[in-house]
């Protein structure tokens, strides 16, 4: 399988240095090693996506001279692959349960005094603390309009580590094999949402199911996303999917250090280019 990397951008908002950042290497590290460059739009969440911003996003890219090596996929046209592996963990694997406690209810739950410990977080936030595990009987149709949870504990059982190659920031910069005890991630990660109430799927769903339908060899992004990279090392397994390697890299920040967001207009690509910056600019604003 020839070198792959990909650049998936969420439409609900403009890209900024971050995205341009990362955009930028991803592309770099492709076309240095003779290898493919792919473009996904995540716009899974169609309450927040806009097709003004999808058409942005591909100004931005094509004006800092970024070029894909295929048609762009888009999540959205994805549904039935995500609810196909829902089904098979849901009936075959016996692996899910539907959950209606809000983020209300889990605060809730885990302000409950408890001696000598203070809330664990996880990748995801607060670590679920299991109330709807086991409330209902894990048959029949697959439940609709519910959030629906990896019973991680179950998911782990038999299988004694999760391993995934790293060449990012995390590993000091060095290629290095990342180990975590199965044991330890019930405790660390804990059951988390792999569908939506409001939408199907979940990023961690369907980022592992894409990343494999497109043969994503290199997965390039923020170190922001290290920790959740367990996730989805256990879904790959869990799913019979190829592990990518991983490069995290650092974070793009303001002046006070803070990680930028969407929200930072100031920094947009499309304001730097109404302002008359060029690419190479851009390139030494966020140090390559």
């Amino acid at each position: 399988m020839s070198y792959t990397t990909r650049f998936a951008p969420s439409p609900t908002g403009p890209l900024h240095l971050g995205h341009a950042f990362s955009a930028l290497l991803a592309h770099d590290m492709a076309r240095k090693n003779s290898g493919r460059f792919l473009l996904r739009i995540e716009d899974i969440d169609s309450t927040r996506s806009r097709p003004e911003w999808e058409r942005l996003i591909f100004d931005d890219l094509e004006w800092l001279g970024i070029t894909w090596d295929d048609q762009p996929l888009r999540q959205s046209e994805r549904l039935p692959a995500y609810q196909d592996s829902l089904d098979h963990l849901w009936h075959e694997r016996n692996l899910l349960y539907p959950c209606d406690c809000t983020r209300k209810d889990i605060e809730a739950a885990l302000s409950a005094p408890q001696e000598g410990s203070e809330p664990a977080f996880g990748p995801d936030g607060l670590i679920y603390p299991g109330t709807c595990r086991g409330k209902t009987v894990r048959t029949g149709r697959f439940p609709k309009q519910k959030a629906m949870r990896l019973d991680m504990q179950d998911a782990l059982c038999g299988i004694e580590g999760i391993t995934f190659t790293e060449t990012g920031t995390p590993a000091g910069g060095r290629t290095k094999t990342v180990h975590h005890c199965a044991r330890e991630l019930f405790q660390t990660v804990g059951d988390i949402v792999l569908s939506r109430k409001d939408f199907l799927g979940s990023y961690h769903l369907s980022v592992v199911l894409d990343d494999a339908v497109q043969g994503i060899t290199d997965v390039v992004r923020g170190e922001d996303l290290f920790a959740a990279t367990t996730i989805h090392a256990v879904l790959q397994r869990l799913l019979d999917l190829p592990t990518p390697s991983y490069h995290h890299h650092r974070l793009v920040r303001d002046e006070a250090g803070k990680r930028l967001a969407k929200r930072d207009d100031a920094r947009a690509i499309s304001r730097y280019r109404a302002d008359g910056a060029t690419p190479a600019d851009i390139r030494r604003l966020v140090g390559l």
